[in-house]
């Protein structure tokens, strides 16, 4: 049976196209691969044509409670790479919602200039024992995790 295997991209509306793309750009290291006239921007982490795109949302668009809760990006490395992006992300003035200790992983949570929540996490255990981590239904509500963000000079 054919399976679907991870999240192939992610669509956001968003008030200002080229000011998302930069933020996106600049406080994650994403590649703009194509942006359309300030009603739409694709951008990649490098390894596909496009991992998150931004479209123009309608004049008047208000935010709302409803609807995408959270986009979670993986890191490539552990906790050093973790609170340098961190760090980043601090520096371009996002806001932090809140750091945690999900056991499996690492993670900071904060919000882009329209206010979508995104999560960027480093894996703290091999797949096999996260997986098997997850499925024993361990408690994965805020533990204590308070990282030191590393500022880049």
């Amino acid at each position: 049976m054919a399976r679907i295997n991870k999240v192939g991209h992610v669509v956001l509306n968003v008030k200002d196209v080229e000011a998302s793309a930069k933020f996106y750009r600049e406080a994650l290291g994403m590649e703009v691969m194509r942006l359309r006239e300030g009603n739409a921007a694709f951008l990649s982490f490098g390894s596909q044509h496009h991992d998150i795109a931004l479209f123009k949302a309608p004049e008047g668009a208000e935010l709302s409670k409803l609807g995408l809760n959270h986009i979670a990006f993986q890191i490539s490395g552990g906790e050093t790479e973790l609170r340098q992006l961190y760090g980043g992300l601090v520096q371009h003035g996002a806001k932090v919602d809140y750091t945690t200790d999900h056991g499996m992983t690492h993670s900071v949570y904060f919000f882009d200039p329209d206010g979508n929540r995104l999560e960027i996490f480093c894996e703290m255990m091999d797949p096999e024992t996260g997986m098997k981590h997850m499925r024993e239904g361990v408690n994965l509500s805020d533990r204590s995790y308070k990282p030191e963000p590393i500022l880049s000079a």
